[in-house]
């Protein structure tokens, strides 16, 4: 065996040098010196002279050569619901209208808060007049019929009772009156109807038939705001295309938060024509009630001690939520909490006086909230005499109320950063196996009755009620390589390393163990780690020393906690280990992790593994070893070479592989920054060794501004050199001919965006070091974010499909090339696959060879031996952080888009609180100018220490 593996070794060996030989001889190849910086003569990119149809072309995705077509078939249903529409209709319009909100003064009203209200009470007021014209309204600035209005423009006036109480009337100081005006009155709101276009039913009818015309996008359109009314007639919660009933009790427990399971639907343009998606989907409610009671829930105080409530953590969690106000029959919102308690914060009130002449005069009082309620509310005030006030006022114009007189108003979305409680509840309950997901979709889509919706059937469109047949292909996992040339094929997206060892394992010299835990036997677990170290390989020694936290220490902030540790390590008169292993005190959301990384990989130059071993068996520490082995250079598992004809040119060609991400700061948190992440593959012909690179941006900019940043001084210090140079360094000093990128979490609508302001930036970047040298690109979207569900039907009942099922027709887009993969074993839940999108290609690979090498990529992550599932999220990464994104059952994707993932997420948790501000809320932050978010300063990543810039520190 061991024979094989060195003969393996040296053909592989052979070719690299012949290959690097030839390309030395080639015109394109440049010495390391004029790497990464523009050559002196050469013309800047941008300019005239260096500009190139490359960088300037306007660029779309890339349209389908063909199908797959190798290995085994078969036959799946799919959430997918045919959409047909009736030749006669052909000739038949939507009408488009424009639709504005105003006050009998001029003044806009905010048709997103009441549009809704508003546009019902219309059709109630003005029956006669809008008699026998079906709408939808998409709640704010646009309105459809399925014939138009007599009159092209025209208003309507309704009167709604409290419009501006109920979604947030002019502030003023509690008691002066301005607080309550207009409470319990009727307000005129005028509804300026303009009409804008026609939708032609025949660019519907050319979807339906897989011909999309420019306008069928549009026509689509209109058809989802359509499934949006009849929701909102249903009294059903609306976000965004899913809908939730609101009189469903099932889902109730006895935490702050609340599980509702609804469905989401949307219409699809695909190769078998038009679809209806339907899916299952879930949300969280905040629960209604007190607010007392929602905080002390909220924060697990189990036995009810108010003064035990955090309210700097109220504050943040209660902003923008709705409340009722007892006896005042008005809704308003939670701007903030005042800062002094209801007995101590006063206010200004006027009030009348009587002369020594008999006549009246005003003059001004200082009276305490608490005072106020009491005498002149008659408000009998228990709890809240020494708790904070709500404030429902402006930022210029507070308005308090006691909190014990606010109660939580039904049906509010919660929006904020999970807790782990909250994240394992809306995980267990959104885990819905294909059977139990497939039956509540066939219960939905009958319910919903959707063909008797008039807009639809008076436009000749049906929906069926029957799933849609779709032809899947079934790949063969890759085979992998272990120690002493062994190999081995995975079974189920799984691979077992029992008795065998690691394909490049390390040796562990000179380590340590801290500890921030002092109940664990660390002797005992220090012998195993080194038993089972020994069976995969791995040359490690006992560890040089043993550091435990000062007990006194335990309750201090978690980063002078880390700076004590790391200060006796330092003064110790060891020389600096290679590796040190943390026991860390809790597993889930420990404030240590961020500290501890940050101390040791940017001020140190130390690679570190965090463990919390609370159950230690041959399993968990060959997972541990799998890690650590990685941050140290060494390789788990390979792909088999030999094996995989259809790497092609990728193993045949140097081929830098890079994977994309950009992770955001949790919601209602709109001041932290994002963190852009870029993998780089390194050591060619390996395609399973990656360096990352991260940086901060703007919060919420998904497109990544950094790739190319030229310096006055004619350098780039982009991103996208860094990776260059390292594949140079480590390729033997060879560039790359082909670059292929994987991008993670953009939408179809930023597909564009990452043609023209991502990839336009690599070759930027690639042009500024080398004007002569012209790589080939290949763009790869890879979308988890979708509802596209896949049912095998076996024995009369439906499972998860097999690891490696791919479909690439009838569902997939009509013209461009895309396909669905589900990579792994789907034990739990319903699989998610993933929707690769191929947006460029140039290096022209057949379907399948594409097909097989993204696959393959599933199998090259070295923190597993199996192909993970990774969870959805708006979170900053998914690695011991808070998320809130709802569709948690995530697609599998390549190796290099979950790297980007982990590095993101670490790095995310090194950024200390201190270097952001509190900054706006998410609304406030969305109404700023794009000039004011400019000038909001970024705070820059702890920059890596050379000593472990260029490991898989994020393993």
């Amino acid at each position: 065996m061991a024979f094989v593996w060195l003969l393996r070794k040296v053909r592989r060996n052979l070719v690299i040098l012949i290959l690097r030989s030839e390309l030395k001889r080639s015109p394109n190849f440049s010495k390391a010196s004029n790497f990464g910086r523009r050559p002196r003569n050469s013309p800047i990119p941008g300019s005239a002279e260096g500009s190139s149809s490359s960088s300037t072309t306007n660029r779309q995705p890339k349209a389908r050569p063909r199908t797959g077509r190798a290995e085994e078939t078969l036959e799946l249903l799919t959430n997918h619901f045919t959409v047909s529409v009736h030749p006669k209709n052909t000739d038949a319009y939507f009408y488009q209208y424009d639709v504005s909100l105003t006050y009998e003064n001029g003044d806009l009203v905010n048709a997103k808060d009441i549009g809704r209200k508003v546009m019902d009470k219309a059709l109630e007021t003005h029956r006669t007049k809008l008699e026998g014209v079906h709408l939808a309204y998409d709640g704010d600035k646009s309105l459809f019929t399925s014939k138009s209005f007599p009159e092209p423009k025209f208003e309507l006036k309704v009167g709604l009772e409290d419009a501006s109480s109920n979604r947030g009337s002019t502030g003023g100081n509690v008691g002066d009156g301005s607080d309550r005006k207009g409470s319990g009155r009727s307000k005129t709101i005028i509804v300026n109807i303009n009409f804008a276009k026609k939708v032609s039913m025949d660019s519907i009818v050319k979807a339906s038939r897989s011909d999309p015309s420019e306008d069928s996008q549009n026509a689509v359109r209109v058809l989802d705001i359509i499934l949006r009314q009849h929701a909102a007639k249903k009294g059903r919660l609306i976000v965004g295309q899913s809908f939730f009933d609101t009189s469903d009790e099932q889902n109730r427990d006895k935490s702050a938060v609340d599980v509702y399971q609804g469905f989401n639907s949307s219409f699809r343009v695909t190769q078998g024509g038009l679809f209806l998606n339907m899916d299952v989907s879930h949300t969280l409610i905040i629960r209604p009630g007190s607010v007392i009671g929602f905080l002390l829930c909220n924060q697990n105080i189990e036995d009810g001690n108010i003064k035990a409530i955090d309210w700097n953590k109220a504050k943040r969690m209660l902003k923008n939520l709705r409340v009722k106000i007892s006896d005042a029959n008005e809704e308003r919102k939670i701007r903030g909490l005042s800062e002094r308690s209801c007995k101590d914060q006063t206010f200004e009130i006027k009030q009348r006086n009587e002369g020594p002449d008999g006549g009246e005069f005003r003059s001004v009082k200082e009276i305490s909230v608490y005072n106020y309620f009491s005498e002149y509310r008659k408000k009998r005030l228990g709890i809240s005499i020494d708790l904070p006030c709500i404030d429902v006022g402006k930022s210029k114009h507070p308005v308090y109320i006691p909190v014990e007189l606010c109660s939580l108003v039904n049906f509010q979305r919660y929006s904020k950063a999970l807790s782990t409680e909250q994240r394992s509840s809306l995980v267990e309950k959104s885990r819905l196996n294909p059977k139990v997901r497939k039956e509540a979709l066939e219960k939905a889509i009958q319910s919903n009755a959707y063909n008797k919706i008039p807009m639809l059937s008076d436009s000749g469109i049906s929906i069926t009620t029957q799933f849609t047949k779709v032809g899947a292909r079934i790949l063969p996992a890759p085979t992998l390589t272990l120690g002493d040339g062994q190999d081995l094929s995975p079974r189920n997206g799984m691979w077992n390393l029992n008795n065998k060892k690691l394909a490049e394992p390390t040796t562990v010299g000179r380590w340590l163990v801290a500890s921030f835990s002092s109940d664990y036997d660390m002797e005992g677990l220090i012998k195993l780690l080194i038993n089972c170290a020994k069976k995969k390989g791995i040359s490690m020694k006992y560890p040089a020393a043993r550091y435990t936290e000062n007990p006194g220490y335990k309750h201090k902030p978690a980063p002078e906690r880390v700076d004590k540790l790391l200060s006796d390590i330092k003064s110790s008169e060891l020389h600096r280990p290679n590796f040190i292993l943390c026991i860390l005190p809790q597993k889930k959301n420990c404030d240590i992790y961020g500290p501890w990384k940050r101390g040791c990989l940017s001020d140190y130059g130390v690679p570190t593994q965090c463990i919390v071993p609370t159950r230690v068996d041959d399993h968990y520490l060959t997972n541990v070893l799998l890690k650590i082995n990685a941050k140290l250079e060494g390789l788990n598992s390979l792909l088999s070479m030999e094996n995989c004809s259809f790497l092609g040119s990728v193993s045949s060609k140097p081929t830098l592989i890079l994977g994309m991400d950009v992770s955001h700061g949790p919601p209602g948190q709109a001041d932290m920054p994002s963190i852009a992440a870029v993998v780089n593959s390194r050591r060619w012909p390996s395609i399973c060794r990656y360096r990352a690179s991260v940086r901060t941006q703007s919060p919420r900019s998904e497109m990544i501004d950094s790739l190319f940043e030229r310096q006055p001084d004619s350098t780039d210090s982009g991103i996208i050199r860094g990776a260059l140079m390292d594949f140079y360094t480590t390729s033997g000093s060879m560039k790359p001919e082909q670059i292929i990128i994987f991008r993670d979490g953009v939408g179809e609508s930023q597909f564009n965006q990452v043609l023209e302001k991502e990839l336009k930036q690599i070759i930027e970047a690639c042009k500024f070091y080398d004007n002569k040298w012209k790589p080939k690109f290949m763009v790869i979207v890879a979308q988890k974010r979708h509802h596209t569900r896949f049912f095998k039907e076996e024995y009369k009942s439906y499972k998860n499909v097999p690891p490696g099922t791919i479909v690439d027709k009838i569902i997939c887009h009509p013209r461009n090339e895309d396909f669905y993969l589900c990579a792994h074993d789907g034990k739990i839940g319903t699989s998610r696959p993933t929707h690769y999108h191929v947006l460029q290609d140039d290096i022209g690979f057949e379907a399948d060879d594409l097909q097989k090498l993204v696959h393959s990529l599933c199998y090259a992550y070295q923190r597993s031996t199996r192909v993970v599932s990774l969870g959805n999220g708006s979170g900053w990464g998914y690695l011991g952080s808070n998320k809130c994104g709802l569709n948690l059952v995530g697609g599998v994707a390549v190796a290099p888009i979950c790297y980007a993932h982990l590095a993101a997420a670490q790095v995310a948790q090194m950024i200390k609180p201190e270097d952001y501000s509190s900054g706006p809320s998410s609304s406030q932050a969305a109404a700023s100018s794009s000039s004011q978010a400019a000038a909001a300063p970024i705070p820059k990543l702890p920059l890596f220490h050379e000593a472990v810039a260029d490991t898989m520190f994020f393993c």
